[in-house]
């Protein structure tokens, strides 16, 4: 009998495209995830279920074996720092880049600055590696205000286009991480859990391939 396997998901502006990428594996919930109030879903394959959580709570729970498998963005992973899971693969969504932003206009800067971010984690690392003292000041939206209003002098967060930046007169002004969502699998499950879940491993890596052939063929 095939042992069951769980599949944490990141709600938010990834879901659909995690789903979309499911789908291609013939891998769909019974139930409507935007709709349901449940946090735990039957599959169309029957040894396989999903959870969806919060971004972060994926890398945990992976981390601690409750779920076997998880998809989250590499942002999410840089600031959890867990050690209790494997990234075998780059899953292409939700790209972006971790940046480092001030205001275009700016004057002299204090030595030291005032920086911005809710990935305190990473912008510490950063700032460290580069020789730059900074006091971190932890925001979780309205990023771009923090500059314009004075609280701080730059700071670090995730930019697709760059518009909304350069609406509230801020530039890009270091390139910290490319980001994007890996799929994650518990050290223990994949041992325990070897075959099915080296099979999902194997069948999500070649539905990512052949989306990229497919993008490559149509902007060619």
């Amino acid at each position: 009998m095939t042992s069951e396997v769980v599949l944490g998901l990141a709600k938010g502006r990834t879901l659909e495209a995690e789903l979309d990428l499911l789908a291609r594996l013939d891998i769909a919930p019974l139930e409507d995830l935007h709709t349901s109030r449940k946090l735990v879903f039957a599959t169309n394959q029957p040894d396989l279920k999903i959870m969806v959580l919060r971004g972060m709570d994926v890398a945990t729970y992976v981390e601690h074996g409750i779920a076997d498998l998880g998809m989250t963005g590499r942002d999410t992973l840089l600031e959890h720092g867990g050690s209790g899971f494997y990234e075998p693969l780059d899953l292409g969504l939700g790209r972006c880049q971790m940046i480092v932003a001030g205001l275009a206009d700016e004057g002299d800067l204090p030595a030291r600055l005032k920086v911005a971010t809710k990935f305190t984690t990473r912008a510490k690392q950063y700032y460290a590696s580069s020789g730059i003292q900074v006091d971190i000041i932890r925001l979780y939206g309205a990023m771009e205000l923090a500059p314009v209003t004075g609280l701080a002098h730059r700071i670090v967060d995730l930019v697709e286009t760059g518009n909304t930046l350069r609406a509230n007169g801020l530039v890009p002004l270091d390139m910290i991480e490319e980001i994007s969502t890996r799929l994650i699998v518990n050290k223990i499950a994949y041992k325990t859990k070897f075959a099915r879940i080296r099979s999902l491993i194997d069948a999500l890596e070649q539905a990512v391939a052949d989306t990229s052939l497919t993008t490559h063929d149509k902007t060619a």
